[in-house]
């Protein structure tokens, strides 16, 4: 009987040397091709080697995870794709009642070992259901997200603003914590303890009391999950929590700068945000 075989395309080295021990673990059996880290890399390995499952990382250089899955709907033997991301907000539920699956970073070997469970049982009867059906929940999903989150000039996402139309007429449910990281630890932080994100290139600086954390995510991607009432953007690149705000001060080169209960730094406004503080 031939081993079924699998395709991790991630970007992070350690994040896909992470899942692929793990994926050890979960199925002995599965043969785990070269990491391919990027999508154009994906889609190459994946017609060139037929894998039976791919793990596919949503944003990547080169392809999108998405780009790289509509790639594989063209070919005759389409393998299953889990998709494995920092970023639930789209197609969690989506991807929770179809065949092919759905993994959230930090990966836990619990939510792993049923992926493996779910993917196991679609090969073992192929033609079950088609990827193409994947992507069209997909893209529903994503036509059907905040405008917000899709602004494509980058510098000014509505949603983090108390007073965006898009936000007040889209209910949903806000993040309540987040999973950070600092060095080899995860924590669960309650988003009451944040004192501000503040973007870092494919991060975000969770910033508390007590230090600062990791999130792997875009600035973009999470402000739609964080409730505009309590977390409102003052800089293209920082979020801050109103409530831990004492002031607003200007800097002598005019230059607007938060002071915060918890934390010793200050906090910059952009100019286009400055009206929030006016009556401060």
């Amino acid at each position: 009987m031939t081993s079924p075989v699998a395709l991790i395309a991630e970007d992070e080295p350690l994040l896909a040397d992470a899942l692929r021990a793990m994926l050890a673990q979960a199925w002995p059996a599965l043969h785990v091709l070269p990491v391919a880290p990027d999508g154009t890399s994906a889609i190459a390995a994946i017609a060139r080697s037929h894998p039976d499952v791919v793990f596919l990382d949503v944003s990547m250089p080169g392809a999108t995870g998405i780009d790289v899955a509509r790639a594989c709907a063209r070919l005759a033997r389409a393998p299953q794709i889990v998709f494995v991301t920092a970023f639930d907000r789209f197609a969690l539920d989506a991807f929770d009642a179809a065949a092919v699956d759905y993994l959230l970073k930090p990966v836990e070997p619990g939510r792993l070992a049923r992926t493996v469970a779910r993917v196991q049982e679609r090969l073992s009867r192929p033609g079950a259901d088609t990827l193409a059906q994947l992507l069209t929940t997909l893209r529903a999903h994503l036509d059907a997200a905040p405008l917000a989150t899709r602004d494509t000039d980058g510098t000014n996402v509505g949603a983090s603003t108390p007073s965006s139309p898009v936000t007040a007429s889209v209910p949903r449910e806000y993040l309540q914590f987040v999973r950070a990281s600092v060095r080899d630890e995860i924590r669960i932080v309650p988003v009451e303890e944040i004192c501000f994100f503040e973007a870092a290139d494919k991060y975000v600086v969770v910033a508390t009391a007590d230090g600062d954390l990791l999130i792997r995510t875009s600035l973009r991607e999470l402000l739609p999950q964080l409730d505009p009432s309590r977390f409102w953007q003052v800089h293209r690149s920082t979020v801050v929590n109103v409530g831990e705000v004492v002031s607003a001060q200007h800097t002598p080169l005019g230059r607007l700068t938060l002071k915060l209960k918890r934390r010793k730094d200050r906090v910059a406004v952009s100019r286009q945000y400055a009206h929030l503080f006016r009556q401060m």
